[in-house]
This record gives C-alpha cells, sequence and structure tokens, in this order.
C-alpha cells in the first residue's frame, strides 16, 4: 500500500521535513509565493484550518491555481507509484511561518488525495502546529 506523508513547516523555524523512511525525494512546495493571511491582523491568531482563512486564501489570492497545478503535478507520481507498488511518498508545504498558507494547503492536498486515491493512505502532520495534527 502506497502511504502518503504531507507535512506543513515553516522555513524560517525548523525547516525542511526530514524524510524518516530513507528514501529521500517526493515533493516540497513553498507557498511564500501566494499572499500572505498572517499579515493582517484579524488572520494572526488563526490557521489554514479556520473557514475565515481559507476564505482570504480561496479569494483574495492564487491559491485556487496553485493547488490545481500541484493535483496535477502529484497525480502523475502517484499514479505511477501506485503502478510500481511502490509504499512512501512525502509531500511537503512550507511557508513562513508554517501557520497559515502551507496548513491549508496540506488540508486540501490530503482531501484531494483520500477523495482521487482511496486505496492510498494518507497521514498529514502540521510540524509548527502540533495542536492541529
Amino acid at each position: 500500500m502506497l502511504h502518503i506523508d504531507i507535512h506543513s513547516f515553516s522555513y524560517k523555524k525548523k525547516g525542511y521535513p526530514k524524510d524518516e523512511t530513507g528514501n529521500g525525494g517526493g515533493f516540497c512546495f513553498d507557498c511564500r509565493g501566494i499572499l500572505n493571511p498572517g499579515r493582517i491582523d484579524e488572520y494572526k491568531s488563526q490557521t489554514g484550518k479556520d473557514i475565515a482563512v481559507q476564505e482570504y486564501l480561496e479569494q483574495k489570492t492564487m491559491m485556487p491555481q496553485f493547488l490545481t497545478n500541484i493535483k496535477a503535478l502529484i497525480s502523475i507520481t502517484i499514479e505511477d507509484y501506485l503502478n510500481r507498488n511502490f509504499e512512501h511518498l512525502q509531500i511537503n508545504f512550507g511557508c513562513t511561518g508554517g501557520q497559515h498558507r502551507s496548513v491549508y494547503s496540506a488540508e486540501k492536498i490530503a482531501e484531494f488525495i483520500k477523495e482521487k486515491y482511496p486505496q492510498t493512505q494518507v497521514s498529514i502532520t502540521h510540524d509548527e502546529q502540533p495542536q492541529l495534527n
């Protein structure tokens, strides 16, 4: 079975998540090119799992297009890995603080994978937001 390990993380704090499987590789997407809701006072204490932050990202940024492109890209690899019986893939999303954009992206991609590829096992870890795990 293919296990897909998804992480959100902060470039400023701990940096890239370690691949504990020893396989290396996978994907690392930089969300810093998307407008940061964390710079707006009303969103500072929220995360990418909060509705207001999600609405901001979906309506006022290029996040929907960003995720559409990521879905197309990761689907190529997931389908190939399923066909070759690979067991592990890691997908990482980083932003400045690991709170808004990366959390949102990780959550949305996990939902996409679970729906499109129910034969996979998906785990998600928010490295900077352990209360969300």
